[in-house]
Parts: structure tokens; sequence; C-alpha cells
């Protein structure tokens, strides 16, 4: 699926991918966060054939062009949970607004386990 806009240039779409991979790279910039995981069966078995790493632990849902992601990360042992969390949530929400141009409403951050 893509996401869609229109401004002073003309229409622009956005796959969902590029917004995965975006938000990869933000999500695994940020300190504290060892790795992303994926969630399902069907997204473990795409990513031993496809390799993708930056964009396997990102869910991406738009609703009349506003964004909503899940981040699903493991974190680094010994960091406190919630002021990783608030940072990864604020970096993801800039940096995807920033590519997209688009609004992010949500950043759900879902902590799948700890990593010494």
């Amino acid at each position: 699926m893509t996401v869609d806009t229109n401004n002073y240039y003309g229409n622009i779409s956005i796959s969902d991918d590029s917004i995965k991979v975006v938000a990869g790279f933000a999500v695994l910039d940020c300190y504290g966060v060892v790795d992303l995981v994926s969630r399902s069966l069907k997204d473990s078995a795409r990513e031993i054939l496809k390799k993708e790493s930056y964009s396997k632990g990102i869910k991406i849902h738009h609703i009349d062009n506003r964004i909503y992601i899940d981040v699903y990360c493991i974190l680094k042992y010994g960091v406190s949970i919630s002021a990783v969390a608030e940072s990864l949530r604020n970096t993801v929400k800039y940096t995807v607004e920033n590519f997209t141009g688009m609004l992010v409403d949500a950043v759900n951050v879902h902590v799948v386990g700890v990593r010494v």
C-alpha cells in the first residue's frame, strides 16, 4: 500500500516499505535498542528469504493521511525502558514526519525482550 498526498508540486506516493525502512533506521539509531523483532511467522519467513533487517519489526497503518507505527524491539539490559521508549517514540515520529511530510499520530513501542 502507499501513502498519497497532494501539494504544490503535485501528487506524491510513498510506499509503506520505504516508510518502514526509514523508521527502522531511526529505531536502530536510538541508544539502548539492540535489534528489531518480527512478530509473525509470515514475517519471519520473509526475513529469511529477503534479509530485510531494517524493516522487520515495523508495522505501518495509515488512515486519511495519518500514519500509525508499531515498533517491536529488543532493548539493552540496564537501560531505563521508559526513557528509551520515549526517546524512540520521539525520534521515529520526527524522522517519519520529516521524510513523508505527513502527520504521525501514534508510535507504539512494544518491548519484546532484553538482551545483555
